[in-house]
């Protein structure tokens, strides 16, 4: 054994390495992305054999874990919570499969969205797909339930989340290593049958799930990572915690003059036995979790409909953000501390800019001046580094939804009778899910422009290499249908600003489809090209 100082995310990356893992598969986004990152260094390092490679986009990364764990091994996945939205497809369908080499999917959740368009709780994909699911409190549990996670997911045959959240995922502490294990092969799959996902078999297969709930259910009761304390002199209400909610409330449990009794639930599904026998020995209960109301909602049918219950429905514990030790000291009934913090109200607003010597700004500035005589123009945007071109000084985007939605939204603008349509989005989003929306398109000849800004990285989550290079996207937007007079490459510069300008009102002046390319390389790319980043 040996002690380490990581983030939570490298803690979850450890115990997927120790745990036998011999494929793990990503696509970046914060807070998740250090997991992969860290495999990926540690791999280097080590000459390990493991494989560790980012994938186009969340699905396709999940699909190749399945197909690592149909020939045998282990594999991890990761993402973001959004990103689980994009492989949603494959991960439902692959909870009614007979998984064979371990199948863990490590997603992390960003309340209070620092870097992110909403707070959905993973847990409820989860319990959605009725599989297992693992959310660590600390980094020791993340990587011990790494661990655990890929023997369950062998065990009964199953696909196993792994829920973090950011504060977990980008803090730092000590952890124990286990022994690693050798890569594990357990052989290529035996039954095909159990592997179709043909609506007969999948009647079956659902029957099977559907069967071993109970296991389920009994294995999270068991389970060392859901904890239930009793205190039969406290009566008037107990405490169950999830995830970090467990860390704020233990910080506050001295300051209680008693302790009530308390049941911390790291496994699910929600064990229902444990919380019956907390509930026959209190008046009320309250439920601090982080991320939405998952428990809390869960404890309808469990436990008697008069008992009172305080959580997120009723406003006791925030609906919104992150959970801290003030807000759930707050929740148990306590006063509010003193803040002992400096007074930062006069402090300036400091909105996120695009750094100085982005591309994107000279691909803004053409496009701001390129459609200043035109009335009633649309500009969609979407994920990635140039959503901050919706921020002053620029303001150059009227609409952003997600992951690849450029495209697809100017198309149903352009369709539905607006002129001087233009979206704009990333080399590494187009390559994520643009390309499809731009086969729709040009399907159609949709009279909107396209401009696919291509800094040759993945900047906004650390500088990933993209999948494909640039002469690659150019042969990936002809091979769509697009006209290839009307297929344009802009070196972006301040001395190019001029003809940039001319171009792009040409384009958009263009009746049908046109795509831009603009190419000049992030800054950091240039850095680290240079020696001076690493």
């Amino acid at each position: 054994m040996s002690e380490m100082l990581v983030l939570g995310d490298e803690a979850l990356a450890l115990g997927a390495i120790d745990a036998g893992m011999a494929v793990a598969y990503g696509y970046p986004g914060t807070p998740s992305t250090e997991i992969l990152e860290y495999i990926q260094r540690y791999t280097k390092n080590n000459e390990s054999e493991i494989i560790a490679r980012w994938c186009s986009n969340e699905k396709t990364a999940y699909e190749g874990s399945v197909g690592v764990s149909y020939a045998g091994k282990r594999s991890l996945v990761t993402m973001k919570h959004v990103g689980l939205n994009v492989a949603a497809d494959a991960f439902m369908n692959s909870a009614l499969i007979e998984i064979n080499g371990g199948l863990v999917i490590a997603v992390a959740d960003d309340p209070g969205m620092h870097s992110s368009q909403n707070e959905q709780d993973s847990r409820y994909f989860a319990d959605f797909a009725r599989i297992m699911c693992f959310e660590p409190r600390n980094h020791q549990e993340a990587y011990d339930m790494t661990i655990e996670a890929f023997h369950i997911s062998e065990l009964f045959h199953i696909p196993v989340m792994l829920k973090l959240v950011t504060r977990l995922s980008h803090s730092r502490s000590v952890i124990t290593r286990k022994e690693s294990l050798a890569v594990t092969d357990l052989g290529t799959a035996k039954d095909k049958l159990k592997w179709m996902s043909l609506p007969a078999l999948s009647r079956k297969n659902w029957k099977i799930l559907l069967k071993q709930q109970k296991k389920f259910e009994q294995y999270s009761v068991d389970s060392k990572f859901n904890n239930l304390s009793i205190n039969k002199d406290f009566k008037k209400f107990g405490v169950i915690t999830t995830g970090l909610g467990s860390n704020y409330y233990l910080e506050n449990l001295e300051d209680l003059k008693v302790k009530p009794s308390h049941l911390h639930i790291g496994v699910y599904p929600v064990p229902a036995e444990l919380v019956k026998k907390l509930a026959e020995n209190v008046e009320s209960l309250i439920v601090i979790e982080e991320g939405y109301p998952f428990v809390e909602k869960m404890l309808n049918g469990i436990i008697n409909e008069a008992m009172p219950v305080h959580g997120k429905m009723d406003g006791t514990v925030p609906q919104d953000g992150e959970l801290d030790p003030d807000n759930v000291r707050l929740a148990i009934g306590l006063d509010k501390r003193e803040n002992q913090g400096a007074d930062s109200s006069s402090l300036p607003g400091r909105p996120p800019q695009l750094c100085a010597g982005c591309p994107h700004t000279d691909s803004f500035h053409a496009l701001n001046v390129a459609l200043e005589n035109y009335d009633n123009s649309i500009v969609t945007g979407d994920i990635g580094c140039y959503a901050l071109g919706a921020l002053p000084p620029h303001s150059a985007l009227d609409a952003l939804l997600c992951m690849g939605a450029s495209i697809g939204m100017a198309r149903g603008a352009s369709e539905a009778g607006r002129k001087n349509v233009v979206a704009s989005i990333g080399d590494g989003t187009f390559l994520h899910s643009g390309v499809t929306a731009l086969i729709d398109a040009a399907s159609t000849n949709t009279n909107m422009t396209l401009i696919i800004m291509d800094n040759s990285t993945t900047a906004m989550t650390g500088m990933q290499d993209t999948i494909m290079t640039s002469p690659m996207i150019k042969n990936i937007v002809l091979a769509c249908g697009v006209d290839p007079d009307h297929l344009r490459e802009l070196k972006v510069l301040p001395k190019n600003h001029d003809e940039n300008t001319r171009v792009i009102k040409e384009e958009i002046d263009y009746e049908g489809l046109s795509v831009i390319i603009t190419l000049r390389e992030c800054i950091h790319v240039i850095g680290k090209i240079r020696g001076e980043i690493k």
